[in-house]
């Protein structure tokens, strides 16, 4: 069963395709990605604030394990397919992040399911979001050639991490965490009528502007040929594989683990783009955005993620 707000999503893309006047005006797209971004990390602090951290600890490295190994095995896959080395290890940084929109998709799906998750799931998101990005620039300057006059190449990683680790996304997404964490649910009560129970509709209006950016992107997918279109439809399944496994081994429920399954194989078009834009300018920035955004983005969140959900009951019924 599709979910609404995938729908608003094939609208938007079917409207850039007809070529339709329809936009929404660029403030309000980023006054709904700084909703979508807080509403979920105040949902998953509400939660984690009823769970024992320490107990959580296994979790948080997994997700920082595998968002940090997910580039070092697409590199080498993506060169394979002719990618320069700068180009490569770029979009496997896009892939080794995680794409907040997706969670939020997946998650709405599986409510709408009646299957249910871990409550804290939130937290997973934001430990993925940084690590991936990390290592793909590590692959990138990995082999690089000297600038002129100098020994080796260099980067200033304080401002690096600076973007990284307190950007928009990571800032919004860890703030509301620790808000949520911070006061429970009896703390954030009142604001409760604004961020949970309209979540659905903003999220649809969202995916109604991401469609149309998407939309937008398809044509340039004829500049890069059937490889990166193969890998950026067939890469996610295969990274979900790993995503679902890791949930597994770490005992999660099966919403649990079809949500690690989706983060796995979802991509990062928020921010990784922005972080590899500044410490690899030298990488082509549209390949990466178009497979994250105009393939690897629809695919999920139409096909993708229902497909998690029964790998994840297909696991669970395997090592019951």
């Amino acid at each position: 069963m599709m979910d609404v707000v995938v729908l608003f999503f094939l609208l938007g893309v079917f409207a850039r395709l007809v070529k339709s006047d329809l936009r929404l005006p660029e403030a309000l797209y980023e006054t709904l990605s700084i909703y979508l971004l807080l509403a979920i990390g105040l949902k998953g602090g509400i939660e984690l604030s009823k769970q024992p951290l320490l107990d959580l600890l296994p979790q948080m490295l997994a997700c920082m394990a595998l968002g940090f190994a997910i580039p070092f095995v697409l590199t080498p896959v993506l060169r394979a397919l002719g990618l320069s080395r700068v180009d490569a290890a770029s979009m496997a940084a896009h892939y080794g992040s995680v794409s907040v929109v997706t969670f939020a998709v997946a998650s709405a799906y599986l409510a709408a399911q009646g299957v249910e998750t871990e409550a804290h799931a939130a937290l997973w998101v934001a430990i993925m979001e940084a690590p991936g990005i990390v290592a793909g620039i590590l692959l990138a300057r990995l082999g690089a050639p000297a600038a002129p006059g100098a020994s080796k190449p260099s980067i200033n990683w304080a401002e690096l991490g600076h973007d990284v680790f307190f950007g928009k996304s990571v800032l919004l997404l860890a703030g509301g965490l620790l808000i949520g964490t911070v006061m429970g649910e009896a703390g954030t009560a009142p604001i409760a009528p604004v961020f949970m129970a309209p979540f659905k509709g903003v999220l649809a209006l969202f995916l109604l502007e991401l469609g149309l950016v998407a939309g937008g992107r398809l044509g340039d997918l004829r500049r890069y040929g059937v490889r990166i279109i193969g890998f950026a439809l067939i890469a996610p399944p295969l990274l979900a594989v790993g995503g679902a496994l890791t949930g597994v081994m770490l005992g999660l429920s099966t919403g649990g683990v079809a949500i690690m399954a989706t983060l796995a194989a979802s991509a990062s078009y928020i921010a990784a783009p922005t972080a590899m834009r500044m410490a690899v300018p030298e990488a082509n920035a549209a390949l990466s955005i178009t497979a994250a955004l105009g393939l690897t983005f629809p695919f999920n969140i139409v096909l993708g993620v229902p497909l998690y959900l029964e790998l994840a009951r297909w696991l669970q019924n395997l090592f019951a």
